[in-house]
């Protein structure tokens, strides 16, 4: 706690910044994804092969203010080893805007996420709902992961997108590839994973899957994943899964991160998003109203219902057998965007060689 306080001193954040407080006193904000600003067609009739324009959304004609009914949290069934029956998603935090996205673990229970309209990072306190901000100003942050080295890596949706690295150093590593913004990719950064070799896997959603090395470099791999969005290494950072629509991929990852032998791993309940592994090397994956359980064979081993709205999952808590997702609602893009953060208890223990 003292280098990241350090370190939010050094980015002149105010005391403010560290207190912690509930959803309600802090703003939504309104920053705006690289599709969504003035420059973006400019950008793209720049590329050597412009990609076609890219959007998710958006407010519509006959948008409505009123407030969205709250998604029911569901109560699982038994998955032996996985967890208990009766088992309820329980909220833990609620705000406003297309927000908390990316979770991660943090230290002593606490978890980690991005605000993408407020383009922040936050550390949430899940047993008492309160949260601090730790990082501003992320240009539209839409995701965090933290190296087994402790490197913690953002992945920028804004104009000029790519990696930023916040800790220990805070510096943009990657937003380019083959001498072109990595805009001129297409489509949004959506989910990041860190290995220990300083490299991050990208998941681009309308793209593909990328590797920003060490140094920087954008290496694109695969092909037809241009539905990539959730995207996590196994505990071994021997394989790459990424989420391809209703399709879970597997790629092995080789010396200096390279991916091959891409193959369809596991079929899922809904559309795949955001994903964890357990110390199993068990793969969860977060698919619209459920989160899909997968063995490290391929085997779907069951399915753990949720609420609507469901795009990501993370262990934590202090001995990470609480299962954390994060919840859309509402308009996306409009003034009834709304985010949860839930949590719901289980048998099985995060991996505990990295926070996620």
């Amino acid at each position: 706690m003292k280098k990241t306080m350090t370190l939010l001193l050094a980015l002149g954040l105010t005391n403010s910044a560290f207190a912690q407080a509930p959803s309600s006193t802090f703003d939504r904000g309104s920053s705006l994804q690289v599709w969504q600003t003035t420059d973006y067609q400019a950008m793209l009739s720049s590329c050597a092969k412009p990609p076609q324009s890219f959007r998710i959304g958006g407010a519509g004609a006959n948008a409505t203010t009123e407030e969205p009914p709250a998604p029911i949290m569901p109560v699982a069934n038994a998955i032996p080893d996985i967890i208990n029956g009766d088992q309820q998603w329980r909220v833990v935090w609620a705000w406003q805007g297309n927000n908390a996205d990316g979770p991660i673990a943090g230290e002593n229970g606490l978890l980690l996420f991005a605000n993408q309209d407020a383009s922040n990072v936050m550390q949430l306190d899940p047993s008492t709902s309160l949260a601090q901000i730790i990082h501003n100003d992320t240009n539209t942050g839409g995701s965090v992961s933290r190296s087994k080295n402790g490197a913690l890596f953002l992945g920028m949706r804004g104009l000029h997108s790519g990696i930023m690295q916040l800790e220990p150093e805070r510096k943009v590593i990657a937003d380019s590839i083959n001498g072109e913004p990595f805009d001129c990719t297409g489509g949004v950064v959506n989910d990041i994973s860190a290995d220990s070799k300083g490299g991050v896997y990208i998941a681009v959603s309308g793209a593909g899957v990328y590797y920003a090395d060490k140094d920087g470099v954008i290496t694109q791999y695969g092909t037809e994943v241009s539905g990539a969005n959730g995207i996590i290494l196994s505990p071994e950072e021997d394989v790459l899964y990424v989420t391809n629509g209703p399709m879970l991929v597997a790629f092995d990852v080789g010396a200096n991160g390279v991916l091959t032998n891409q193959r369809d791993f596991a079929a899922l309940s809904g559309g795949g998003d955001g994903s964890a592994v357990d110390n199993e090397g068990r793969i969860y994956v977060a698919a619209g109203s459920a989160v899909n359980v997968i063995s490290p064979a391929g085997e779907v081993l069951g399915v753990i219902p949720g609420p609507s709205g469901l795009h990501g999952v993370a262990f934590g808590g202090a001995d990470k057998r609480t299962l954390f997702g994060i919840v859309f609602y509402g308009g996306w893009g409009t003034v009834t965007a709304r985010n949860q953060v839930v949590a719901i208890d289980i048998l099985s223990q995060g991996y505990l060689g990295r926070a996620k």
